[in-house]
């Protein structure tokens, strides 16, 4: 090696050996602060899943001891300290409430439910979800992909709505259901009959279109690229076909959130169907419960036994349904 090459070599020496005595002493620091974030990130995580359990067990307890409460005798429900876990295991405020088996004179003086409010339920419940999902997709379509003069401001009118209460427009709804023509009686302008009272159709038709489910899946559907849509009026497709074919595959997820809410709100109706039914025979499983609550006594062991068998469609509707629910929520509003 030459003069020069040495000089070279020590130079090259000088100027590295720093670095790496940095890099070397940067290393421990590097493990210390990844260590010291990683505590922090588990401690974060447990506190995170305490509150989470805290607020689950707030949340779960009073549908826990409702369940409970069904299986124990009066003597227990009212007892100073609630039994979480009954005691004196019964079910005879199941079988009462069913009118099964063999039944007392003081049992039968209580009352007994019928299989049919919860028939009722269903149907109603059902018939309003399906219309309501159908026709919120349609106008949120509209909404969503078609241009026309004063979109915009119709859809803002539909939000308004939202911010009506319900029991404003009961009057307004009661007398729209009377006077509907040629139904209940009535002639062609809606006079000398009760229209849709005391009916199906009354429970069913005024649900059949809701603002916040136009808004939920007008929300969804403008993540949807318009490319897909052009290209299949290219092809041929008409509007409908487009709707039925394209988009509505794709938006899945918004229509079971949509649903579900929906679903869940004709089930636990009360005060609607309070104001239009007056037959027993097509009393929904609220207003039936609600036959249970008297002046003078309340048949509380019946009472429970029947909230939780309306309660059980909505847990397994939920629980069924639960990871479309919640990523239909989640992805609503990516776009719009």
């Amino acid at each position: 090696m030459t003069a020069s090459e040495e000089t070279e070599h020590e130079a090259v020496s000088l100027v590295t050996a720093p670095r790496r005595r940095r890099r070397g002493n940067a290393r421990p620091d590097r493990k210390r602060r990844g260590w010291g974030q990683t505590s922090e990130w588990r401690w974060a995580r447990w506190i995170v899943y305490l509150i989470l359990v805290a607020g689950a067990i707030v949340f779960i307890a009073p549908f826990a001891w409702l369940v409970s409460a069904s299986f124990q005798n009066l003597s227990e429900i009212f007892s100073v300290s609630p039994h979480w876990i009954p005691h004196h295991f019964t079910t005879s405020g199941y079988r009462q409430f069913l009118n099964l088996g063999h039944l007392s004179t003081a049992q039968r003086g209580q009352g007994t439910g019928d299989w049919r409010w919860f028939t009722n339920s269903a149907f109603v419940a059902t018939s309003v979800t399906i219309l309501q999902t159908f026709f919120n997709a349609l106008a949120a379509y509209v909404f969503a992909k078609r241009e026309f003069p004063g979109r915009n401001a119709i859809f803002l009118v539909f939000l308004a709505t939202m911010m009506v209460p319900g029991q404003v427009t009961l009057i307004p709804n009661y007398i729209i259901i009377k006077h509907i023509p040629l139904f209940g009686g009535n002639d062609i302008f809606g006079n000398g009959g009760h229209g849709w009272l005391d009916s199906y159709w009354g429970l069913i038709m005024p649900g059949t279109v809701s603002a916040f489910g136009i808004f939920l899946l007008r929300q969804y559907m403008m993540s949807i690229p318009d490319e897909l849509l052009d290209a299949a009026r290219i092809d041929g497709a008409n509007e409908f076909r487009i709707f039925w074919r394209v988009v509505l595959p794709l938006c899945v997820p918004a229509l079971a959130a949509s649903a579900i809410f929906t679903f869940q709100a004709a089930w636990e109706d009360f005060l609607w169907p309070l104001i239009i039914i007056s037959s027993p025979g097509r009393y929904p499983a609220p207003l039936g419960l609600a036959l249970f609550v008297v002046r003078n006594q309340t048949s509380w062991n019946l009472l429970f036994a029947g909230s939780v068998i309306s309660t059980l469609p909505m847990v397994l509707i939920f629980a069924v349904f639960q990871r479309r629910f919640i990523r239909g929520i989640a992805l609503t509003g990516l776009k719009g």
